[in-house]
């Protein structure tokens, strides 16, 4: 079996380097890569490897963010230290999600759900197995108003924003209403041809972008309703943005 490490931490990455080798001498580690940048250089110049495990939150970025940029062709184990990523990493193939420290006891379990997959699929069709465990986009979510609740269709939904720590959702009539979710849990939820990530701060429906154009390399973005601030796509994710505006 053939598995990448994606960790920052070296002392991390290599302790659970040695942990796999031990519990299955079938495994080779093709490849430890630390970053979000490096990740992006490596995955399209290299076969797709049987397994990966992944570390949440990278020195330059989540490493969601390298799925968001690369055709996710395997199936994925993440690590972290952080219990809150949990349900926006289903949206990204995972098959089980470690909290840190890793040891030998949890590592065993997951790479016995691993080969427990393989046995009941056929070798190719784990992948597919896991797409479809993934939960369909959501139509609603609840918002709330001061002290009432309201249940917001999603494509009344603008965008959705974070200020303060805050994260609100604006209609298309301009109504504005507090979310009690961060943006990574509802970019897993929505439908993804309908809402685009723009940045941290915004998830963006697809009939809110007005117009957009090139500046210096980044995308500047015009939504409705209007925002006082600019809003900018960056120069890494604009390929992306245009691809999934049919431009």
């Amino acid at each position: 079996m053939k598995v990448i490490i994606i960790e920052d931490e070296l002392l991390a990455q290599a302790k659970l380097e040695a942990m796999l080798t031990t519990l299955d001498d079938h495994i080779e580690v093709v490849a430890k890569i630390t970053s979000v940048k490096e990740a992006l250089q490596w995955l399209p110049s290299h076969p797709s490897p049987d397994l990966a495990f992944v570390d949440i939150q990278l020195s330059d970025d989540h490493s969601f963010e390298i799925f968001k940029k690369h055709p996710i062709a395997f199936p994925v184990i993440f690590t972290t230290a952080y219990d809150k990523y949990l349900l926006e990493s289903f949206a990204f193939n995972a098959i089980d999600y470690l909290l840190k420290p890793v040891t030998e006891e949890k590592l065993k379990r997951s790479l016995e759900k691993v080969k427990t997959l393989e046995r009941h699929f056929l070798q190719g069709n784990v992948l597919k197995f896991l797409q479809q465990q993934q939960a369909p986009a959501k139509n609603r979510i609840v918002a709330r108003k001061g002290t009432e609740f309201i249940a917001l269709e999603l494509d009344e939904v603008a965008y959705f924003y974070t200020e303060h720590k805050i994260v609100f959702a604006r209609d298309f009539s301009g109504r504005q209403l507090i979310v009690d979710k961060n943006l990574g849990e509802l970019e897993a939820m929505v439908d993804r041809n309908k809402f685009f990530r723009l940045n941290r701060k915004f998830l963006a429906h697809l009939k809110s972008i007005e117009r957009f154009k090139p500046d210096n390399g980044k995308i500047r973005i015009f939504i409705k309703p209007e925002m006082q601030e600019e809003i900018f796509v960056s120069k890494e994710t604009a390929p992306e943005f245009r691809a999934w505006m049919g431009s």
